[in-house]
């Protein structure tokens, strides 16, 4: 297979969506590098509740902005688990970030001006010079306005909350499908409506709703909208 020389992929969409499993699954078929600005912003999120700055659902942004230079973010590949893990500090929190707690504070961490602008210069050093994949909430809007292939995810409410619940209850943590079809509601709004790179679709990014959808037919999809574009050839 070839590929376009610093190939960028820009995967955007709601929560719970698939996006993160889908990028995981194209960066290694195609051999490239794959980052998970969700879990950034989520490792951001567990700094902030591990140092208690965030109370009764309000974020104490003077602390939190001043502490974001010291955040220190980092991705591995575990030749065990054969997975990419999140660090915050040198410590693997993969399981702490997919938590619910960490799920019901995210979105209000992410619309912090402070923590996008942090994060997304963060993003775009991680993305120079290589060919990536790389999944979030504006990656095609404002991270790589130029990437060579833009996706849209989504799928409703309803399915993506089922989703989210089966993962979580796999991993044995005992969580309520009303709870997280409410916590799925309320990013939605709070994703699409804050003032900072809220959550829409780049005019030039492909739809994909994944609702009826396995994952392998997913993965053929964007994988023929790459052929097309001749951004692969087999």
């Amino acid at each position: 297979m070839t590929i376009k020389p610093n190939l960028v992929i820009a995967i955007d969409g709601h929560s719970s969506c698939g996006k993160s499993t889908v990028a995981k699954d194209l960066a290694k078929q195609l051999g490239i590098a794959y980052i998970d600005t969700g879990a950034m912003y989520r490792t951001v999120t567990l700094y902030a509740l591990r140092h208690d700055l965030i109370a009764d659902g309000r974020v104490d942004e003077q602390a939190l902005t001043a502490a974001l230079d010291s955040i220190r973010i980092s991705f591995s590949f575990n030749a065990d688990t054969k997975k990419n893990e999140t660090f915050l500090d040198g410590q693997s929190v993969e399981t702490e970030i997919r938590s619910l707690p960490v799920s019901q504070n995210v979105s209000a961490i992410s619309a912090i001006s402070a923590v996008r602008h942090a994060m997304v210069r963060q993003q775009q050093q991680m993305g120079s010079r290589r060919s990536i994949v790389m999944d979030g909430r504006d990656i095609g809007t404002v991270v790589f306005p130029n990437a060579d292939l833009k996706i849209f995810m989504t799928a409703s409410a309803e399915i993506r909350a089922q989703r989210r619940f089966d993962e979580l209850t796999a991993k044995g943590q005992t969580v309520s499908y009303a709870d997280i079809l409410d916590n799925v509601r309320q990013r939605d709004h709070i994703d699409s409506t804050r003032a900072e790179s809220p959550l829409r679709q780049a005019p030039d990014a492909l739809l994909l709703d994944n609702g009826q959808m396995t994952m392998q037919q997913q993965f053929d999809w964007i994988m023929d909208a790459l052929r097309s574009r001749r951004l692969i050839t087999d």
